[in-house]
């Protein structure tokens, strides 16, 4: 493990508990972003908390990205990734959207929380546009 990222092994569902999938999936908007092969290898590896302070558990199966909460492994996101000229891409995406059970919020919210997340979570990235983009919108919404 390097800052958090998987270089060791790719996980599994079968390496969480139990998991609850998304329940109402809320279709959110696809990020227009190209991630390079090389950071699909990394995103495809997934991610196990490794603490209390980790909130998210991540895998993939086949193209497709499955993000969990560590604590309760109830789906929240799942996104579809697709091979484009220059690396990969999201072409669809949803959240959950019951309410009971997460708070969602508006669209260009969760799309850019989906972002910050990949890259912080599967990538050890955790200061750049993405991460500057979810700030931009938080302040937007009155977050701190």
């Amino acid at each position: 493990m390097l800052d958090g990222v998987n270089v060791e092994q790719s996980f599994t569902r079968d390496d969480f508990g139990k998991l609850t999938p998304v329940l109402v999936a809320a279709a959110i908007p696809p990020l227009d972003r190209v991630w390079s092969d090389a950071d699909w290898r990394s995103i495809s590896q997934g991610h196990k908390s490794a603490d209390m302070d980790d909130k998210w558990n991540a895998f993939v199966e086949g193209h497709k990205l499955y993000m969990h909460r560590s604590w309760t492994g109830r789906g929240i996101y799942e996104a579809w990734f697709a091979q484009v000229p220059g690396g990969w891409r999201i072409t669809a995406a949803v959240v959950e959207g019951d309410r009971t059970s997460y708070r969602r919020h508006d669209d260009a919210y969760e799309s850019a929380l989906l972002e910050v997340l990949i890259d912080g979570t599967l990538l050890g990235v955790y200061h750049g546009p993405s991460h500057e983009r979810w700030a931009r919108i938080r302040a937007e919404l009155g977050m701190t």
